[in-house]
């Protein structure tokens, strides 16, 4: 039996379908369990061996979690699955099974109405409090690369250390086979702009000393993974916009959240914020000190 478990947050969405078929791969790759979760503070208690009556206040429940497993089973027929279903506020629910696992993973309708999980309360409580790494996983267009095909990307902002982010965009690359890309926008100073635009100069030099911090921050990085394919991307301006324009072909996108932010400053940095509404990929939200 492996102790390794990934859990997916269910409802009745196709987003939430994407999200467990994401997390099933991963789970191959893995060696790990795949946990289906479904949380609704209504939910009855769950009898063991007795069949379900005609009234059975569990039955759109059950079917969310039997769809989504019988759709993983299909493609991953070997695949260890569990089931769940918790009587519990949702938002209190996931973040409880994020400290039983390895890695949450949720479906993601970027900007949709607040009946989802990332948007609206249960969302922002569990982006902003999760300890686990966390990805976020929109339905699969047909447009997205396949996993590892677009490679994975990874923002770094070079402000304190960031060891867990690193460590989770190298070997998720490593384990996909895959190359990894690291981006890093840095925006212009207020001498920067001119009547006429941006002092190309100005731009220039910012984009190198961006450039030569970035190459000796990934220094021990290269040496950890000396087989993995890492190249850099340095541009001089937002780090939302680099990282979103950077990534756009990634097969994933993976940022960091300061488990420490400052007083007053918002729940998420603009970055994330940013990829969690308009990021095509699937985007790993890793907490870090």
């Amino acid at each position: 039996m492996t102790s390794k478990v990934i859990t997916v947050g269910l409802d009745a969405s196709e987003e939430a379908l994407a999200a467990a078929l994401w997390a099933a791969g991963e789970a191959r790759l893995r060696n790990a369990t795949l946990h289906l979760m479904h949380a609704w503070i209504l939910l009855a208690p769950e009898p063991e061996g007795a069949p379900p009556r005609d009234d059975d206040q569990n039955y759109w429940a059950r079917w969310i979690v039997d769809r989504a497993s019988e759709r993983v089973l299909d493609r991953y027929p070997d695949l260890s699955v569990s089931e769940e279903l918790v009587p519990e506020e949702p938002a209190a629910a996931l973040l409880r099974a994020a400290w039983e696992s390895d890695l949450l993973v949720l479906g993601s309708r970027g900007m949709a109405p607040v009946a989802s999980y990332f948007l609206g309360d249960i969302g922002l409580r569990v982006v902003t409090r999760v300890q686990a790494p966390l990805v976020l996983v929109r339905p699969d267009d047909g447009g997205r690369p396949a996993r590892g095909e677009g490679g994975v990307a990874l923002g770094l902002s070079l402000h304190g250390p960031c060891d867990g982010l690193v460590s989770f965009a190298c070997e998720t690359a490593t384990r996909w086979g895959a190359a990894l890309r690291v981006v890093h926008g840095r925006s212009l100073p207020a001498p920067a702009y001119t009547r006429g635009g941006v002092d190309p100069a100005k731009s220039a030099a910012v984009a190198e000393d961006a450039r030569t911090e970035l190459t000796a921050f990934l220094r021990p990085w290269r040496e950890r993974f000396p087989d993995l394919p890492m190249t850099t991307a340095v541009t001089a301006e937002g780090p939302a916009r680099a990282v979103l324009r950077t990534a756009a072909d990634a097969g994933l996108l993976v940022l960091g959240r300061r488990r420490r932010r400052p007083a007053l400053s918002p729940p998420v940095g603009h970055v994330l914020q940013a990829a969690m509404h308009h990021a095509a990929c699937p985007v790993a939200v890793v907490p870090h000190d």
